[in-house]
């Protein structure tokens, strides 16, 4: 985290400094005011008591004006660490491997986007404001009393140690039990995102009751998590105030009798007094600085856990097969989701076994499959979203692990199940940021077969999109999504379930279209239907994760059983 810190050491250095001095001047005024009862006030001298007088509005004046810039740039500091912190991990967040994503979960990810980055930037804010003011109050004025009387301050200084130990013991204690507040935070917020995803469903299957139930289990478990570290820093600001109040009990006792002995004045007792309800309020505020370090520290570890993680897909040196005459080729490849240690949040699909299919560019694969045979898989790895255990994945002879990861993604233009409708027009939702022209968005949208709703009355491509395409029917959404990933030109062209929810019309439609205008794009379609594959080049038939049948369409009925129960089951 000190990384973050290094580019502002010297503007928290400035800020240290006009601290300091501020502080000095709020230290300075009972010293004075003590200094006029014993010494001026008594003399009955008017003009050194408006002279001092002055000398205190002075410090005063100084001490806000100092206190308040350092506290300004104490604020901006901290503004400005958190906000590169937010795109340092956002930004590693994107280029996480879906292993990482899964491992870690994406409600854990957002919440460390959130929760934990305003954790660190209160402490960050916290700590320059009363992480110097404080001590330099304790500090300073225990050495203030000690010019006023050694004695008393002696009394001071004995519980002093007892209200540090408490202070830290608390706090100690207190991280793990704000790491785990956090984890169970991260339980909390998932289950709302897929409560809240799929409320209609909720709804419409009366399982309100059920999801009511789950909701009060885990807000009691963050609750009840809350409340154990709360209560193990509450006991910090009554035991300080217990010990500093012992202390200036005994300060009164001890300073009434040295009065009363003449070894000591009323005005030095005052100023002691003052210095001591300073100090008092300094010890407060540093332990409740504690509590906000300690929850700081906990979401700083969680942050640097993610933004640490080593770059997994890198390009790394694979030997050129310069004889391979294929566009794409999968040769042997193995992959299971539980290879490794990683624990993944969900299994969304089955694991490969021994898969091998090549293809000229051009030309189009349909897959097909039952639900979890690995269909999806074959695409993950095709975009080098996860690695392979064994084999290799070629394009043009070249091995992907051997192709940056930036160019490797940018010959695909892909609609994954599921796909994403972001809250903003029909044309960014197509451009998404790439530098399109208009014309290329409005072809997009022609060739996905979108354009007659686009352009109907009340619409247009500027008509924005609700949350999740809410506005849009299921068909509609899959084809804007469809625009989306012909758009750019794709050298490949992925299609992974994306016509589910369209009529055998428009499916055909659309399948004409990709021929016609599409025809040097090598295609990957991802089927239920075999009416939306049977006209591919080559078919893979998939079965828990191995290949079952490969092969055109007439082929596969004569020799894979499998094809031909899926093509019956759906006449």
């Amino acid at each position: 985290m000190s990384v973050y810190l290094r580019p502002y050491y010297g503007r928290m250095l400035i800020g240290f400094i006009i601290k300091f001095f501020g502080t000095i001047m709020d230290l300075c005024l009972p010293w004075i005011l003590a200094y006029m009862i014993d010494s001026i006030i008594p003399q009955r001298e008017r003009g050194r008591i408006y002279l001092w007088g002055i000398v205190m509005l002075i410090c005063s004046i100084l001490a806000l004006t100092l206190n308040v810039f350092a506290n300004r740039m104490a604020s901006k500091v901290a503004r400005d660490t958190t906000e590169t912190i937010r795109h340092d991990l956002f930004e590693r967040i994107l280029w996480l491997s879906n292993a990482k994503t899964d491992a870690f979960t994406k409600p854990s990810l957002i919440s460390r986007l959130t929760t934990d980055t305003y954790n660190v930037h209160q402490m960050l804010g916290r700590v320059q404001r009363l992480g110097v003011r404080a001590p330099i109050l304790v500090a300073g004025g225990i050495l203030v009393t000690l010019t006023l009387d050694p004695v008393l301050t002696l009394v001071l200084i004995s519980v002093m140690p007892l209200t540090m130990f408490v202070t830290y013991y608390f706090s100690k204690k207190s991280i793990p039990m704000y790491t785990d507040l956090q984890e169970s935070i991260d339980k909390f917020v998932r289950m709302l995102r897929e409560d809240i995803a799929g409320i209609r469903v909720i709804k419409a299957l009366s399982k309100t009751g059920n999801e009511e139930e789950k909701y009060d289990a885990l807000n009691k478990e963050v609750v009840t998590l809350e409340k154990k570290a709360d209560i193990t820093m509450a006991a910090v600001n009554p035991a300080t105030n217990l010990f500093l109040n012992l202390g200036l009990v005994f300060v009164v006792l001890v300073g009434a009798y040295r009065v009363n002995a003449g070894v000591s004045e009323v005005g030095k007792i005052l100023a002691f007094l003052t210095y001591f309800t300073i100090i008092l309020n300094a010890m407060i505020n540093i332990s409740k600085m504690f509590v906000i370090v300690s929850k700081a520290i906990a979401s700083a570890d969680r942050i640097m856990e993610v933004i640490d993680v080593p770059e997994e897909v890198l390009p790394q040196i694979c030997e050129k097969i310069s004889e391979d005459n294929a566009y794409i080729r999968f040769d042997h490849v193995t992959f299971s989701y539980h290879s490794n240690t990683i624990v993944t949040e969900q299994k969304v699909d089955s694991d490969l076994s021994d898969i091998s299919f090549s293809l000229q560019k051009g030309e189009t694969l349909g897959i097909i499959g039952a639900t979890g045979a690995g269909k999806s898989t074959v695409a993950a790895l095709l975009m080098r979203f996860y690695e392979v255990d064994s084999g290799a994945i070629c394009i043009e002879g070249e091995d992907i692990r051997a192709i940056p990861t930036r160019r490797l993604r940018e010959k695909f233009g892909a609609v994954f199940q599921n796909d994403t409708i972001f809250e903003d027009s029909i044309a960014e939702n197509v451009r998404l940021g790439r530098t399109l022209s208009e014309e290329d968005i409005k072809q997009a949208i022609a060739h996905a077969k979108a354009k007659e709703f686009v352009e109907e009355p009340g619409r247009g491509y500027d008509s924005r999109m609700n949350v999740r395409g809410a506005n849009l029917s299921g068909g509609q959404k899959q084809r804007i999504l469809i625009a989306r990933a012909l758009a750019a030109h794709p050298d490949i062209l992925i299609l992974d379930d994306s016509s589910s929810a369209l009529d055998y019309r428009t499916d055909a439609s659309l399948r004409h279209e990709l021929s016609e205008y599409f025809a040097d794009t090598t295609k990957l379609i991802i089927a239920q239907r075999v009416s939306s594959i049977m006209h591919a080049d080559h078919i893979l038939v998939l079965e828990d994760g191995k290949m079952t049948g490969y092969g055109t369409h007439e082929e596969l009925l004569e020799n894979c059983e499998i094809y031909r129960e899926i093509r019956d089951s759906q006449i």
